[in-house]
This record gives structure tokens, sequence and C-alpha cells, in this order.
């Protein structure tokens, strides 16, 4: 089958990895991090957003990426891919270390204008997914949510998805968070995806209390 694919991202690098945000590049430029739990596609969705096959890397094994990783954007703006939560098979203390840096990470970059929350859109509401949600709405952190991997089933299925999650959200969110339908495999949503993310960088880095 021969997509049609959408507007990409361009003049994609990677900059550095660490695991301490304190020596995350300096906070001069917006910045938007992808996050969700382990094998949810934070690494292919950014791959298909840069149209590159190898910038972010992916792996079949849950938990591989356990560092804070800065892409930047036409030296304007960067991505950035963070350590999925969730994955039993990663010990307890690299589990707790995960949490501690993607809390300071997250609470504590002033230059971070929205956090990108991938979800499986074949599954079910799953806790975990609505905790992390949940607490980012009660930092008062931007978010939105990716719903990934749409490809693998219908249209019907993955609105049927959605509109279950959504349910499961309003139970502690009067207003939804703004969302987006995306496959890696055929580039849905790239063009969208690519619009909001531009349009917020172009506003440059937010003004935090």
């Amino acid at each position: 089958m021969l997509y049609t694919f959408a507007p990409m991202l361009k003049n994609v690098r990677f900059v550095v990895s660490n695991s301490n945000p304190k020596l995350c590049p300096a906070p001069d430029r917006v910045e938007f991090a992808f996050i969700g739990r382990s094998n949810v596609g934070k690494s292919s969705l950014i791959n298909m957003l840069a149209g590159q096959k190898n910038l972010a890397k992916t792996s079949g094994r849950p938990g591989k990426t356990q560092l804070i990783n800065h892409f930047g954007v036409d030296n304007r703006w960067y991505l950035v891919d963070l350590p999925g939560y969730g994955y039993a098979k990663v010990s307890k203390d690299v589990r707790q270390g995960f949490g501690t840096m993607i809390e300071q990470y997250i609470l504590k970059r002033e230059n971070l204008a929205c956090v990108m929350v991938l979800i499986d859109s074949r599954l079910d509401p799953q806790g975990i997914d609505i905790e992390f949600i949940n607490w980012l709405g009660t930092k008062g952190v931007p978010l939105a949510l990716v719903f990934t991997k749409a490809d693998k089933q219908s249209v019907n299925k993955t609105k049927s998805a959605i509109a279950r999650f959504e349910r499961k959200l309003r139970e502690t969110w009067e207003e939804m968070p703004m969302a987006f339908v995306t496959s890696a495999a055929d580039a849905t949503g790239r063009e969208e995806l690519t619009d909001f993310l531009e349009q917020i960088a172009q506003q440059g880095i937010p003004q935090k209390g």
C-alpha cells in the first residue's frame, strides 16, 4: 500500500541524552516533551514527525528509553523523548529513578510548553495513564493527548477506544485536553500534530507564574 505523507518537521537532529534534568540544554527555546507507558510508540512517533527512520532509537523491548533525549527542530525548538512509565520488568530502583527524573524535569523545566501524553489507542483506559494525566492537571502542566498505533485497528474501533478514554477522564476533568490520533506506520495525524507544535512554538517560551 502507498501512503501520501503529510508535511514533516524539518532539520531535526539529536542534541543530547542525560539522566539529570539540570544538564538539559539551556532553556532558551520552546520545548515539547513526549511521554507515555513503555512501548506506546514515543520514539516511532518522533521518527515519523521528523521523517527519519533512526533519529530516535526504537526497540521492541519495553523500557529501553531510560534517559531524557533532546532533539532540536530547525534550531528553533526542542522535542524531548522521556522514559516510558509503568513497565513492570524494569527493576523497582530504576522505576523510582524514572519517576524522580521525570517529575523534576516536568515541574522545573521552565521552557516546557506542553507535555504530549501518548496513549495506545487499542487499549481500554489504563489506570496509570489516567493517574499521570490527573497529576499533570493538579500541577497545572499544559498537556495534549496523542493516541498512537491507529493503523493497528479500524477507524471505528479507534473512535470507540478514545470515547471510552474520554468518558473515564471526565470523571476528573471538566474540559478535555486537545487530542490527536496518530500512526507512525502511515503518518496519520502528522500534519495536525506538526501544526499544533508549530503554533505553540511561535508563541515563544511560556511565562510561568
